[in-house]
């Protein structure tokens, strides 16, 4: 009650609001001079306490990570008690939007190429298994678009490349950044939708000279690329949210920030809610061990 008073008090005044929910005027300003419990103040530290683990890029946090953030920090707290704060502070996660289409089917690839991956995205070791797609923003000078790759296995961005065209460049420089950070063995399996930027020929060589298996998805089919399609919907919902960035130099660099903020430090509840470079970092080392000990 003395919330609600205090949020409205300087729009229409103490006296009409008491009179209005039925309420003295003297239990209002009885309330109010009275000193906080232990529990008022403790609630006012955790408050602080989830503001600053929603901070800047982690504002898009719901009560689960918000929580999980909290335990990282080693702030001991109930999930509820969270949950409860969040929603007296007015603060919720973001919620996902759709994803557009940005690549063209290549008539001609379908009878080339086969889905090795048949919708398993499950993966043993880093750069087992590959995913990439193409995303789109808009900038005040019209739309840019983002190619990247993933690495299902810690589902870490290891290539990607932001330009104001779709030609097969595009594709093609994010390859050769996840070529050139990851340096992949034999065995991996690099998998897209039927975009013609990935079955073009110069892609398909350049994945044939490192000894990479290209995979596709089939025709009009979301799912058969789900991974990638859900780290467009993350991208989008947590970065761009319907925003026109000044320039394509801005969402350039926006994008690189929160690329670089994703793998060193968002949460993942499949990761175990850890970041992917340091699951990736824990886990392989560690199952590394375990197969060398069992040896």
């Amino acid at each position: 009650m003395t919330r609600y008073l205090e949020e409205r008090r300087d729009a229409f005044g103490v006296e009409p609001i008491c009179r209005a929910i039925g309420v003295p005027v003297s239990t209002y300003y009885a309330r109010r001079s009275r000193k906080p419990s232990r529990r008022a103040l403790e609630d006012r530290k955790l408050i602080a306490e989830i503001h600053a683990a929603r901070e800047g890029y982690r504002r898009v946090y719901g009560v689960r990570k918000t929580w999980k953030e909290l335990g990282r920090r080693d702030v001991d707290v109930g999930r509820d008690r969270v949950a409860r704060l969040m929603r007296q502070e007015g603060l919720e996660g973001v919620r996902r939007g759709k994803k557009h289409r940005t690549t063209i089917p290549d008539e001609a690839a379908f009878e080339r190429a086969r889905d090795l991956l048949q919708r398993d995205f499950t993966a043993t070791r880093p750069n087992e298994k590959w995913v990439a797609d193409i995303t789109y923003l808009r900038t005040w000078n019209g739309f840019c678009y983002l190619a990247f790759i993933l690495d299902c296995y810690s589902r870490m961005i290891v290539g990607w490349q932001l330009a104001p065209h779709l030609r097969t460049d595009l594709v093609m420089d994010a390859l050769e950044m996840a070529n050139g950070l990851r340096r992949p063995g034999e065995g991996l399996i690099a998998h897209t939708d039927r975009g013609s930027q990935y079955t073009s020929l110069a892609y398909t060589d350049r994945l044939d000279e490192l000894g990479v298996a290209p995979s596709v998805g089939s025709k009009g089919d979301a799912y058969d690329n789900a991974m990638a399609e859900a780290w467009v919907a993350t991208y989008k919902s947590e970065l761009v949210d319907g925003r026109r960035f000044p320039s394509f130099e801005h969402a350039e660099h926006e994008t690189l920030h929160w690329i670089s903020f994703y793998n060193g430090e968002r949460l993942h509840e499949e990761l175990g809610d850890l970041p992917p470079t340091e699951y990736e970092g824990l886990n392989y080392k560690r199952d590394n061990t375990e197969t060398v000990s069992a040896r």
